[in-house]
């Protein structure tokens, strides 16, 4: 976990360059390379879904000390983000998509803030449920790539997700377990959000 804690410590200061790449103002270009750097940051630019994946990784430290385990929730989600992405890419329209973006991030912060535990195999399937439709709404935004450009942002988009998990793990790790109360405050703070997104909805 020490290897993870570094990683993700390091890649903390490339966060705001990443999200600044993704500028409105700028033209875009459907090229493969473009479309994995338009995929990759994706993840960076809205907040409930920033918040989410974060939230992942931090739980699933919390939950699972042990990274052989630790690792399967954040799989799990990146696993139905693809199948969420592809989806969406395909032109399924799935129901419910804003509010169970918005509950996902009530929930995660809520179990981040209570550092809840529960066997895996429930945890990947909570995660990897709330994971669709997070793909979905990614898949719906990117679906005007073709091609290997949809094939390119679809990597890029999987690639910047595990980057935001890893970030989390590196940050449940490094502080949260350390200082349980920060996991308390950055899950409050996270559950707030969701209801605050899930108010807005209503």
């Amino acid at each position: 976990m020490k290897k993870v804690s570094s990683i993700a410590l390091s890649a903390l200061p490339m966060l705001p360059a990443i999200a600044l790449a993704h500028g409105g103002d700028q033209p875009h270009t459907h090229g493969l390379a473009d479309s994995v750097v338009q995929g990759l940051v994706h993840p960076f630019t809205g907040l409930d879904h920033l918040a989410a994946m974060l939230a992942v990784g931090v739980w699933s430290v919390l939950a699972f000390p042990r990274l052989e385990a630790a690792w399967r929730v954040p799989v799990a989600f990146v696993a139905m983000l693809v199948a969420g992405a592809v989806a969406g890419f395909a032109g399924l329209r799935v129901p419910g998509v804003e509010p169970m973006i918005a509950a996902s991030v009530l929930a995660l912060g809520l179990l981040v803030a209570v550092q809840s535990k529960m066997p895996w195999l429930p945890a990947a399937a909570l995660a990897g449920g709330f994971a669709f439709f997070h793909g979905a709404a990614h898949g719906y935004e990117l679906a005007s790539d073709g091609g290997l450009a949809a094939l390119g942002a679809l990597a890029g988009m999987a690639l910047g997700s595990a980057i935001l998990h890893i970030t989390g793990m590196g940050l449940g790790h490094g502080l949260m377990q350390r200082h349980r109360w920060l996991a308390r405050l950055g899950g409050l703070g996270t559950a707030l959000l969701g209801a605050f997104l899930l108010i807005r909805l209503a």
